[in-house]
């Protein structure tokens, strides 16, 4: 059983099965048609039953054909121009690389003892971003797991914050059209769902900030204290970024933690067109960013980011064993001796322990094609949403409800000769299902106002316009069969 480990006695089969699983995975892409099989649970469940793992195949050639079955073949490949689903990206060749050597070589980014350069690439990267957002000589940050965790994270260095002992007295301002993770941050850190205040958006799926206003005055009124103001720079649903500038001045004037979620906005720090969308950025108390969404990177790839690194420490535990009070020091840098003052261990900023060394991704990623060339990616698709909505908009098969800030466009299949809204959300409810099971493209739902609403997620620079106007054209065709049926069967 020695010969399966990695080290220097097995580095020869260690290449050959790497170089046999990247070769399979590559002829897999090369040869996929739609992002899809349509296979569905009752058709791939008995196959991965049938698995027996108390029976291992010995053999990685073996592994791999079995693979194909169970996983390679049915996966959903989000690198196919038709797939417009949710807010998963096409990667990067230089990231993948990234993905390989830090898995093979499996540093653990918690203490310097363990990752040594790991911990100061994954600096390095942290800097570089505070820098691109603004946030002065004090930022800090660590990777995470993702969006959740990132604004988890931000939602209790700003409790901490508060100094106050009593939770119930605390609120969360966001918009209606906010990220899920924030009324569950708020049920994690003990606030409960309450905490969390709903301000209405605009027409443009904005946060009102005159609502906002009105709701931070209401809350002092009434002695409780506005802990947070979350700012979205990128919804999930609709891509609409929050008047960052106006909230800022907000936050300032009643004294609450401003945090900005731009998981999927994050993108436009790369860019060198639409920059100036995250205006107000920079005066955030902390910032989320999913590379894993905007900059094409693998799952996971996300970090927060805050002005005042000091308020990290609200995140820090010691262990003997692990980074003890007297070694630690979040902001060590090297004397002039080259020798360690105190030693720089990651897991004092984070919530996590045991961490993989993400962070290379993104640096193979900006060594190899720099910062502009993954904001063109971007600046491509969220001109891709542009000409989408320009389709949308003059299809009269369609309603589509906002122009886009970035790369996301809401809308709906409306016949014109059915005014049932009822009916016309199950019609599109079932065009989605439909082209889903056909393998012929993958969008995403949603619900507005109450209705069945459609949804693509413009990730991928290859998709064209002309993909776009195909898929319509396939969800009117599933629509209409779906409509046309449900007429037969209620005549007969």
């Amino acid at each position: 059983m020695r010969s399966h480990l990695l080290n220097d006695t097995t580095a020869e089969s260690y290449r050959r099965s790497v170089t046999e699983g990247v070769e399979r995975v590559a002829r897999k892409l090369a040869a996929t048609r739609g992002p899809f099989t349509g296979v569905t649970p009752a058709e791939l469940s008995p196959v991965v039953d049938a698995v027996d793992l108390d029976r291992p195949l010995g053999d990685a050639s073996a592994a791999l054909d079995e693979l194909e079955n169970v996983y390679l073949r049915d996966a959903v490949y989000f690198h196919h121009p038709r797939y417009l689903g949710h807010l998963n990206c096409p990667v990067v060749i230089p990231a993948v690389l990234g993905e390989a050597v830090l898995s093979a070589v499996n540093s653990s980014l918690d203490t310097w003892d363990q990752s040594a350069g790991g911990t100061l690439i994954e600096r390095k990267l942290i800097d570089w971003t505070t820098g691109r957002i603004g946030l002065g000589p004090l930022a800090d940050g660590v990777f995470t797991s993702g969006g959740t965790q990132s604004n988890l994270q931000a939602l209790l260095l700003a409790r901490e914050e508060t100094g106050t002992a009593d939770l119930s007295k605390l609120r969360i301002f966001s918009s209606e059209c906010s990220h899920f993770s924030v009324q569950k941050s708020a049920q994690l850190l003990g606030l409960g769902r309450d905490a969390v205040v709903s301000v209405p958006v605009d027409r443009n799926k904005r946060m009102q900030s005159v609502v906002l206003a009105a709701e931070l005055e209401a809350c002092r009124a009434e002695g409780l204290i506005p802990m947070a103001i979350v700012a979205t720079a990128g919804t999930t649903d609709f891509g609409s970024i929050d008047p960052l500038p106006e909230i800022a001045a907000l936050a300032a004037e009643y004294g609450a933690w401003m945090h900005v979620d731009a998981a999927y906005g994050c993108g436009l720090l790369a860019s060198r067109t639409r920059r100036h969308l995250l205006d107000g950025i920079e005066r955030a108390d902390s910032v989320t960013v999913d590379y894993h969404k905007s900059f094409f990177q693998p799952v996971s790839s996300s970090a927060v980011l805050v002005r005042d690194g000091a308020t990290l420490r609200h995140a820090t535990y010691h262990a003997d064993y692990l980074n003890p009070r007297q070694t630690g020091d979040m902001g060590a840098r090297p004397t002039s001796e080259g020798l360690w003052g105190k030693i720089p261990n990651q897991v004092d900023k984070s919530l996590q322990t045991t961490r993989r060394f993400d962070a290379l991704k993104l640096w193979m990623t900006l060594r190899v094609m720099g910062a502009d060339g993954v904001g063109q990616l971007f600046d491509e698709v969220c001109d891709l949403a542009q000409e989408g909505f320009e389709l949308l908009a003059g299809d009269p098969r369609y309603d589509v409800v906002v122009e886009p800030q970035l790369s996301t466009l809401v809308y709906r299949y409306v016949p014109e000769a059915v005014t049932s809204p009822a009916d016309i959300d199950r019609a599109n409810l079932h065009a989605r299902k439909a082209l889903f099971a056909s393998g012929e493209a993958v969008v995403a739902g949603t619900k507005v106002d109450g209705r069945q609403y459609l949804k693509f997620t413009l990730l991928n620079p290859e998709t064209s316009a002309a993909d776009i106007a195909a898929v319509l054209d396939l969800i009117a065709g599933h629509a209409e069969q779906y409509l046309g049926e449900t007429l037969v069967h209620a005549a007969s």
